[in-house]
């Protein structure tokens, strides 16, 4: 069977986030799907077989990380929906059946793709303990994202101490159910993004994940009442950078971005 990587919400090879892609027939056992993740070994391997026609989505969708799998991820819907148009699988507006619900992927004129996911609730909570530890840097203010994603959304003073973090993994790991989210305002406003992000889920096995789209269905109801805006474009990474434009619609959030197929192949197994 085929194999993709894909790289996404970026339109240049080796940026954005990689993601593993396979288009199946159905889905095997869950121990298959979670070797072939560990065996791919990116953030998140997607797997994806067409529905019977009529129904309320066009594909089953799932995906793994390289040890557990997860009810939400942004950058391997993208890759997957990516996978479909330039392959020809698939046309026009592709519904996904997902365990967080129906996910929407639209392509557009520009080459980019826009996702419909469900926009995350944010909780004001109390900075946790360890937390500032363990991320190196002082909380300005925290958000629980429990009910939905999992994550601590935490805003830093600025760009620069978002860039800067050197967590400590371990100590992180055991502060939220799936992942830390460190963000600020972008600091100059020509840069060509309203806020920047970094995003770190040791709890599920990645220690820092490049481009989180799923992250940003927090990040754009977080951000877009301080801009009085509600198209927002984020800037996320350390090492490997990427950009996710957002649009907020109340109780959905549209993430729109490009992907590029990096390698393509054969899985024998």
């Amino acid at each position: 069977m085929r194999i993709r990587i894909v790289d996404a919400f970026t339109d240049q090879p080796f940026s954005g986030n990689p993601a593993g892609v396979l288009l199946l027939d159905s889905f095997p056992d869950d121990t298959w799907l979670q070797k072939v993740a560990a065996e791919v070994n990116l953030s998140e391997t997607a797997f994806a077989h067409p529905l019977p026609a009529g129904g309320e989505a066009d594909w089953a969708l799932r995906w793994f990380t390289p040890t557990t799998e997860v009810d939400m991820c942004g950058h391997a819907t993208l890759a997957t929906a990516h996978v479909l148009h330039s392959t020809g699988a698939a046309t026009g507006s592709i519904r996904f059946a997902a365990r967080c619900g129906i996910l929407g992927a639209t392509a557009e004129a520009d080459g980019t793709i826009t996702m419909d996911f469900p926009t995350s609730s944010l909780t004001p909570v109390p900075v946790p303990a360890g937390l500032e530890k363990a991320l190196g840097a002082e909380a300005v203010a925290v958000h629980d994202t429990a009910d939905h994603i999992g994550d601590l959304v935490v805003e830093l003073r600025d760009e620069t101490a978002v860039r800067g973090l050197a967590p400590d993994f371990a100590a992180l790991k055991v502060l939220s159910s799936r992942g830390v989210i460190a963000t600020a305002a972008a600091e100059r406003p020509d840069s060509g993004y309203d806020f920047v992000s970094r995003g770190f889920f040791p709890a599920v096995g990645i220690d820092e994940d490049p481009v989180t789209g799923s992250a940003h269905t927090a990040l754009a109801p977080y951000w877009s009442p301080r801009f009085g805006r509600d198209d927002l474009v984020g800037f996320q990474g350390g090492a490997r950078t990427g950009v996710v434009r957002t649009r907020l619609r109340g109780d959905r959030t549209l993430l729109n971005g490009h992907a590029v197929t990096v390698v393509e192949g054969e899985l024998h197994a």
